[in-house]
């Protein structure tokens, strides 16, 4: 029997006979008359109305070789599989009751926000056929987008306090793409059907907490396919950029110039336990998520003195006689991993652990399966210092459960957030306790936050289309932390570039009012493919168009970034052209550029000076990079950034762009 496989068909409708008075129904006749070898029909999963014009079917190789000979058939595509990018926020953004964002936008009322988390058929899972939600994934991102306030909560006494979505009034449509099968996998074709009836249902705005490996957006690319659709409809489209962070760069995904791709990032807020060392001898802050209301108190603090193994909590280095009912300090070393620590504690029967970490906040909830804390090195001097001095009798108290706000500094790039240019796996070791509520990190978090914003600023703002809304919010973004500093990248504490922070930290009341905006239409996108090289095939299969012209090909998009490709040459010159549209409701406004040039780079714009003489009005400007590489070898350019700000002279608006340079190619070459 042949082997059969799911295949995504894109048609030309515009070769439908006459007789069929549907596209379906042309479709079902086409699956009808294939073949049925060994009795294995075709069976038709979806027919897509608006990302493609086509079906998805489960074939075998002859039927599919049948199908690809009949008149209509453009190009076929195999599924492929994408992953999952897995209360205090709100307030951290700045978003009050009664003033800015908010009441200006209704809280998000009348806007619908399409959360995709639709399957027909299931095969071998743990799931069942229901919309409704099995792992908690897409009502976790769909709360953080639209939730309505609910007072007291909390996730196992952390973070108490009133929770609430970033657009509260906002609807919320959700459709379900994904069935747990032990693996946090959505299918193409899923993907593309959960799009295409949201568009059908007239949602405003599209969170996709989920990533397809990167390939170019004709070659199968379901979200980037989809995308497009939606933002021909003026649905405003956000998606996580992934955690595949740090690794270098070019580990972002969904990356088409039309999506807002959404990175990871910190807030003032940490939840810790407070250590104290004897009798009062010394007060330390930990890191943890111990779920318990505990007090631990004046237990004996184990140590493995003289013992490099036991010292470091290596695996198999500790016994049940030395440290049961103990608390165990496991210092901190460079090729012992912590969770092979926690995992040596755990067996060897201790009561917790006190741990040695300086990065510490690439850890979950679900790693504090017992009484653990996390703490500095600079703390884990003091406590090795306190064991010498006690020689053996140490005793240590724990109380957890313990939340700040306020802390410094914040905002950092997250870990594990994906970087420029271009999920949370739930174990099955430990048992879980129960909650309400749940602590979560990773992209897939923040694309329902920027959603959650841009629904905000789509009902302030009901003609800004959704190219205009992601500008509002990258030229207002923050580039600084709440210490006055540059924002830093908490993989290695060292300042971060746009190429992992982007345009900076989301400001929703600033994207509210950004005085100018960098507006895209589609045809600018159309001529961005054929500056690509992309075939005529290939540009149908994203725009479902044949009637379009090249006559405008250019890579530079009206984006409000610019991006400097490095190449091989001593000399280069980058041009630049932007338009900028007045969005202010001031009858006249005039800008002036301030530049902040890249290290080693030339910067120069023209006119420096723009005049607006009314609302919606329009002024042009370029600008011109120059780096000379017979002084500089070209790796120090990598990740080199500046700024192009435009200061309203006697107002308040400053519309800020990154300059930033990267490694050629960062295209996609069909």
């Amino acid at each position: 029997m042949e082997q059969r496989c799911t295949y995504i068909i894109h048609m030309d409708k515009s070769v439908m006979p006459a007789p069929f008075s549907t596209h379906d129904s042309w479709y079902m006749s086409i699956l009808a008359s294939l073949s049925t070898e060994g009795g294995n029909r075709p069976t038709h999963l979806y027919t897509y109305k608006h990302v493609i014009d086509g079906f998805s079917v489960v074939l075998s190789k002859s039927q599919l070789n049948q199908l690809e000979k009949m008149p209509g058939h453009v190009v076929t595509y195999t599924e492929r599989y994408g992953q999952l990018h897995t209360t205090h926020t709100p307030k951290f953004l700045g978003l009050k009751k009664h003033t800015g964002l908010w009441p200006a936008g209704s809280f998000g009322d009348d806007m619908i926000i399409g959360m995709k988390e639709l399957k027909q058929t299931i095969s071998t899972t743990d799931d069942f056929d229901s919309p409704r939600d099995y792992s908690g994934h897409g009502t976790h991102t769909s709360s953080i987008a639209a939730g309505s306030p609910v007072q007291n909560a909390n996730a196992f006494g952390y973070a108490k306090g009133t929770a609430t979505g970033i657009a509260p009034l906002a609807r919320l449509a959700m459709y379900k793409v994904f069935f747990s099968n032990h693996s946090y996998d959505s299918a193409s074709t899923d993907t593309l059907a959960g799009m295409d009836q949201a568009i059908e249902d007239g949602v405003d705005l599209m969170s996709l907490s989920l990533g397809f490996t990167e390939v170019p957006f004709y070659d199968g690319n379901p979200i980037a396919v989809g995308a497009f659709a939606a933002m021909e409809k003026g649905i405003f489209v956000s998606c996580s950029a992934g955690n595949q962070g740090p690794g270098g760069n070019n580990t972002l995904v969904n990356s088409a110039p039309w999506i807002t791709t959404v990175g990871a990032g910190t807030i003032d807020r940490e939840f810790f336990a407070l250590v104290t060392l004897g009798v009062g001898v010394a007060r330390i802050k930990g890191k943890s998520l111990y779920p318990e209301d505990l007090l631990v108190s004046n237990v004996s603090l184990y140590y493995g003195y003289g013992d490099t193994s036991k010292r470091n909590c290596e695996t198999h280095s500790l016994s049940s006689n030395d440290v049961s009912g103990k608390i165990v300090f496991c210092s901190f070393n460079i090729s012992t991993d912590i969770y092979f620590q926690m995992s040596e504690v755990h067996r060897a029967g201790a009561k917790g652990a006190i741990f040695v970490r300086d990065s510490s906040k690439y850890l979950h909830p679900r790693d504090f399966y017992m009484p653990f804390v996390v703490i500095s090195s600079i703390d884990g001097e003091i406590v090795e210092k306190y064991l010498t001095k006690t020689s053996g009798g140490a005793t240590v108290d724990i109380k957890f459960q313990i939340t700040e706000v306020g802390t410094k500094q914040a905002p950092q790039v997250a870990n594990f957030s994906s970087r420029g240019p271009r999920a949370m796996p739930i174990g099955d070791e430990f048992s879980y306790l129960l909650s309400d509520y749940i602590l979560l990190s990773g992209t897939s978090m923040s694309s329902p936050h920027a959603v959650g914003i841009a629904a905000l600023l789509k009902s302030a703002h009901r003609d800004w289309s959704s190219a205009a809304i992601r500008s509002a919010m990258m030229t207002t973004a923050e580039v600084i932390d709440n210490m006055n500093g540059q924002i830093t990248d908490m993989s290695d504490g060292m300042s971060a570039t746009p190429l992992d922070f982007g345009a900076g930290h989301v400001n929703p009341n600033k994207a509210l009012d950004p005085g100018l905006i960098y507006d895209i239409e589609a045809e600018d996108y159309i001529n961005y493919l054929c500056a690509l090289n992309y075939t005529s095939l290939q540009i149908k299969v994203i725009t479902k168009r044949s009637n379009y012209r090249c006559d405008h090909t250019s890579l530079d998009l009206n984006y409000p970034s610019f991006i400097v490709t490095l190449n091989n040459t001593n000399t280069a010159i980058y041009m630049f052209k932007r338009v900028l549209t007045n969005v202010a409701d001031s009858h006249q406004s005039v800008y002036r550029a301030t530049i902040w040039a890249p290290s080693g780079m030339k910067v120069f714009v023209e006119p420096m000076t723009l005049t607006f003489g009314s609302k919606n009005s329009k002024a042009e400007f370029t600008m011109k990079v120059e780096i000379d590489l017979r002084y500089r070898n070209e790796s120090d350019y990598l990740g080199n950034y500046g700024y192009l700000s435009w200061y309203e002279v006697d107002g308040k608006h400053v519309v800020r762009s990154p300059i930033v340079s990267a490694f050629a190619p960062i295209f996609f070459e069909p």
